[in-house]
């Protein structure tokens, strides 16, 4: 059974930082982002619509741009699920987004660094700014994405988070980890 991909891949107007697509995301995070129309979905949505399926597979074909996005925000949902799994005490739901949203704005490495765990797969940006674009991006993106998984871990109501989500806390999606 092969992986999920990106309906986004054929999103005929998306930008691009190296090979990976800057696609449009619904957000109130300030940020270079473009924004989305408010009535579809966009890649946060799909990325956490398709998290816990794709997370199973070790192997994921990159069938285009918008893939490259998917897989490094897949890879941020693991990190964020570990981070809530590692704490002491199971965090409420402001506490787990104060968790998270810290995540979300520490440094991290961008396709092209050092440090980033996946540079066979990803182009650099072909310049400084461009670079700089795409860590404000992805930072806007990895706020915005943590925010909704918190709604989605603690929609039940209980004041913990979901066992569903957090059974995938051990898993590697590729395995790799951003490493955040």
């Amino acid at each position: 059974m092969p992986a999920y991909h990106s309906a986004f891949n054929e999103f005929p107007d998306a930008m691009q930082a190296g090979n990976m697509s800057i696609l449009p995301i619904r957000t109130k995070v300030r940020g270079p982002a473009p924004l989305a129309d408010p009535e579809q979905g966009d890649i946060v949505d799909e990325t956490l619509d398709l998290f816990r399926a794709n997370s199973l597979f070790r192997n994921f074909e990159i069938k285009g741009p918008a893939d490259r996005l998917l897989i490094i925000l897949i890879l941020y949902i693991s990190d964020c699920l570990a981070k809530i799994g590692s704490a002491r005490t199971v965090p409420t739901q402001i506490e787990a987004s104060k968790m998270l949203n810290t995540l979300s704005v520490d440094n991290f490495a961008i396709p092209g660094d050092a440090g980033f765990p996946l540079n066979a797969h990803y182009a650099p940006p072909q310049s400084r700014a461009d670079a700089e674009y795409l860590r404000t991006y992805l930072t806007q993106v990895r706020q915005e994405l943590a925010a909704r998984l918190v709604e989605r871990l603690y929609a039940d109501g209980t004041g913990k988070p979901s066992k569903w989500w957090m059974a995938f806390q051990k898993r590697r999606f590729m395995n790799r980890s951003l490493g955040s």
